[in-house]
């Protein structure tokens, strides 16, 4: 690795680490280096340079790109004349999608004359499409560094081990199923990552890799090792966690250099005891001890599928013909039996927000659960796979049946689903033979038929005396038709014509799945309204009302059908299907009570809440609450919350946006993702949490007084297909106001004095991260890293565990101050972590998690020296062991 780090730290110490990427017009070309994967027009500013100062573009070095880039396919052509580069950078995820993931980029190969680059020695082409390996890259033959992660590589060429002179190779995130035998040839290779594949076997020939030093292998399918790994007599780290091992080679336990060996989450029931006699092995996760299981009578899958769960911060697993059940952290579950899947395959999992634009909600439907994407998208499996979703329980169970709601990338469709009780949580349970995007919503009783051409009858489970009748030759080819029925409250009616004795009919909502209306007419039984009887039936009171199906629009038709009365029941026929609606009334514009009745039955009362937390003011709980809620919501926060009371009352739709803004003297940090035109944004939903806590600042100088500002909320965009009139009452400035609440900020004390915290004058306590063996990272270690951490430094907080509360704190405290933020970040990381005895490992994955390698080589850099300081001293001083090892694990 210490190699690696020589190679990488010459270009990675450039611009890696800069606070701000630098004006487009500005001098991009500096020197033997030239960045441009951080604009997005850098393909067309790279050709106009090659362009306009293609002497001293022809002779650079370094060069990144951005694979979203849409002229990357057109630079890729002038690469071949960069005759002196030695490192090449064309990875995507530079562009999120709507969720904030990261887009692959757009790469599915290489020009084949990119192979005559014989100065290069770093080549990155992750987050792109690569479904194959380039052939041009097997002919770069001073090749020192491959990146290829989060691709869709399903093997390597077999002459791979013709990259001689290879030391550090990560293809994790592919879809790799085995490996050639020439990869023992790598004579030279130090790190090996091929985590999060679909490997079922390992060649033998791996066991060649002499220098290897660090080996990932986790999150694959393989059920054992070879024992040729105990060949790697060089090997530090051998990373064998989520696989599907049912035995290890005792003989790793001899590797001479081995400081960590991580087997968590396998299925071992019996480990050698060299392996378990080893202080750095990690056995986690592990059935240890535990008997085969035997099959239980009743269960629901199969009994003898392996089971494993995935970790919180995993975001995949493996999947084989085999079949296996998993359960994911936010317990959603999975069945796969034997066969659906005939080859290996890695399924991705990630929950989504429900954003309105593309999760879109029909009429009176409520959502119960956050927004489950599966990948890839489009596999087709050979047997049904089996989901369960957790859900939040709806209020209103009557008329409403829960569903599962899946998207094909152009419309939802619903699943039919099972509502079961797992693990003490309800769970909607569906089955599936492809994977995309799922959610679980309540929606109205939905009954349908198959119509075919001798006719049938419709029933509603709902009120069975409501049915439609479909008389023979009513159709030529069968046609599925459905039905939904809303019983309307009288008190709803009651509220709206004030008491005039306005009655209706439950409303009735039928559809079908074709465009062609009936050949004959159809028959359709509403009951009469509450309180009216044939025997006191005045005919002319009793008004039909027709809606489109977007509920826009609400017409009489009365006048354009035959109204057919029985002692209870009214008969009508029609030949296509919409809305139906009986009313029974004097008024004679019932059509404009029809709307506000339909528009009052979409919505929901709610209150808004803005608490401040007791023992830190500034941090403020907003929150907006349906009606019925508030009190059990008060109750539970009392205690470490205080506020004002409750806002009154307003009214909004499920998925209704909406905005808090900070006003009169206070505000928030406006870079927040959240944040749009410095609002807070929310999506109403009445099951879902609407909650948000943040930190607020003011400009006001709180060391003389107090600060009393408010938080407003605002109307936002309304669903689509919304009532006409509520549209209309929304517009206008004052229409989007909804609540006002106080905020105070109380007076500040003098923090230097009373309580100097760590960034207080840059007074900072001593610390140690490490132990004594592998060497410690002190505080002049971090302020050494410090100077290298730029504008990424709240990425790297989040990776290194912050809260994001906790992060906002400190840029809030020091918003002037882009060091001190740094520094902030850091050490409130080490303070708390200090005892962490793994600490020091978490440090570098979080840096090569948020893009930067350069600095976790740097750490490592700093603990291969510490460790040999550690060692030269035991020697100096002769308390060497003969048999002692030259590393120690980093625990």
């Amino acid at each position: 690795m210490q190699k690696v780090v020589e190679l990488l730290s010459p270009w990675d110490k450039y611009g890696e680490g800069t606070s701000g990427a630098p004006a487009l017009a500005g001098p991009c070309l500096a020197g033997n280096r030239l960045n441009l994967d951080v604009y997005p027009d850098g393909c067309c500013h790279f050709l106009r340079l090659l362009k306009e100062q293609r002497e001293e573009v022809v002779q650079i070095e370094f060069l990144r790109l951005s694979s979203n880039d849409s002229l990357i396919g057109t630079t890729l052509d002038s690469l071949p004349h960069l005759e002196h580069l030695k490192s090449l950078v064309l990875k995507g995820g530079h562009v999120r999608d709507k969720f904030g993931s990261c887009q692959c980029g757009s790469l599915t190969s290489l020009p084949q004359d990119l192979g005559n680059l014989k100065c290069l020695t770093h080549l990155d082409l992750s987050f792109n499409k690569l479904s194959t390996l380039p052939s041009c890259i097997l002919n770069l033959s001073s090749l020192r560094v491959l990146l290829v992660s989060h691709n869709s590589l399903v093997a390597l060429p077999e002459d791979f081990g013709c990259l001689s002179k290879l030391a550090f190779f990560s293809a994790m995130k592919n879809q790799l199923m085995d490996l050639p035998q020439s990869i023992g040839e790598l004579s030279m290779l130090q790190t090996l990552d091929l985590s999060e594949n679909v490997l079922q076997l390992l060649p033998e020939e791996i066991g060649n890799l002499h220098n290897c030093k660090e080996l990932v292998l986790s999150g694959n399918c393989l059920s054992s090792i070879p024992d040729s790994l105990a060949n790697l007599k060089s090997l530090r780290e051998l990373h064998l966690h989520s696989n599907f091992l049912v035995t290890v080679p005792a003989s790793l336990a001899s590797l001479p250099n081995l400081s960590r060996l991580n087997l968590q989450n396998n299925c071992l029931r019996a480990v050698p005891a060299e392996i378990q006699a080893l202080p750095f092995v990690d056995l986690h996760g592990n059935p240890l001890g535990e008997t085969e299981p035997s099959l239980q009578a009743g269960e629901p899958s199969a009994g003898g599928l392996r089971r494993f769960s995935c970790r919180l911060g995993k975001n995949s697993f493996p999947v084989t013909s085999e079949g296996c059940e998993v359960v994911l952290p936010c317990d959603i579950h999975f069945c796969f039996p034997p066969g659906a899947a005939s080859d290996p395959l890695r399924i991705s999992f990630r929950l989504l927000k429900p954003d309105p634009q593309f999760v879109k909600l029909r009429h009176h439907d409520v959502l119960l659960s956050r927004v489950l994407e599966l990948q890839p998208h489009g596999v087709k499996f050979q047997q049904e796979v089996q989901i369960w979703m957790p859900f939040v329980t709806p209020q209103i169970l009557q008329q409403h049946e829960v569903v599962v709601r899946t998207f094909n990338g152009q419309s939802w469709s619903d699943l039919r689903t099972r509502v079961e009780q797992k693990g003490g949580l309800m769970m909607a349970h569906c089955s599936v033979l492809h994977f995309s995007w799922f959610l679980v919503v309540s929606r109205l009783v939905q009954d349908e038929c198959k119509v075919p051409a001798e006719g049938t009858l419709l029933f509603s489970s709902v009120d069975p005396n409501i049915k439609v009748i479909f008389p023979p030759g009513v159709t030529k080819e069968p046609r599925t038709v459905k039905m939904q029925v809303l019983q309307v409250p009288a008190k709803e009616i009651d509220e709206i014509t004030a008491q005039e004795g306005c009655r209706a009919s439950p409303l009735l909502c039928l559809s079908q799945d074709s465009l062609v209306d009936f050949l004959n007419p159809v028959t359709i039984q509403l009951p009469l309204p509450p309180g009216v009887t044939g025997l006191n039936l005045d005919q002319l009171s009793l008004r039909l009302l027709h809606g489109d199906l977007e509920g826009q629009t609400w017409d009489d038709i009365t006048s354009q059908v035959v109204l057919k009365f029985t002692h209870i029941y009214v008969m009508f026929e029609v030949t296509h299907f919409s809305w139906y609606w009986l009313w029974y009334t004097t008024k004679t514009y019932i059509e404009g009570i029809a709307k506000k009745v339909y528009e009052r039955l979409r919505l929901y009362q709610v209150n808004f809440i803005a608490l401040q937390r007791k023992k830190d003011p500034e941090q403020v709980l907003l929150q907006c609450v349906p009606k019925h809620k508030v009190d059990l919501v008060l109750e539970r926060l009392k205690n470490r919350y205080q506020g004002p009371e409750p806002s009154d009352m307003v009214e909004m739709f499920e998925g209704e946006q909406f905005f808090a803004a900070f006003e009169r003297g206070i505000s928030i940090d406006m870079d927040r993702p959240d944040c749009v035109d410095g609002r807070l944004s929310f999506i109403f939903y009445s099951h879902l949490k609407n909650m948000k806590e943040v930190y607020v600042t003011s400009p006001v100088d709180r060391k003389g007084q107090a600060v009393k500002g408010q938080v407003s909320f605002y109307r936002g965009a309304v669903p689509e297909n919304i009532p006409e009139d509520a549209s209309r009452r929304r517009k206008g400035a004052d229409s989007l106001w909804l609540a006002t609440l106080p905020i105070k900020l109380p007076q500040l004390k003098s923090r230097c004095d009373e309580n100097p915290g760590p960034l207080c004058g840059f007074s900072f306590l001593p610390l140690n991260l490490g132990n004594v063996e592998t060497g410690y990272l002190t505080q002049a270690n971090l302020l050494s890293i410090a100077r290298r951490v730029g504008s990424d430094w709240q990425t790297i907080g989040l990776n290194l565990g912050l809260t994001y509360q906790q992060i906002e704190r400190i840029g809030h405290n020091n918003r002037d101050d882009l060091d001190k933020q740094i520094l902030g970040m850091l050490f409130s990381w080490a303070q708390q972590n200090s005892e962490d005895p793994d600490c020091v490992s978490k440090l570098i994955t979080a840096m090569k998690e948020s893009g930067r390698q350069d600095i976790a080589d740097e750490v490592e850099t700093i603990i291969d020296l510490g460790r040999q300081k550690y060692t030269e001293s035991i020697r100096r001083v002769g308390l060497e062991q003969e048999s002692s090892t030259e590393d120690s694990p980093i625990a």
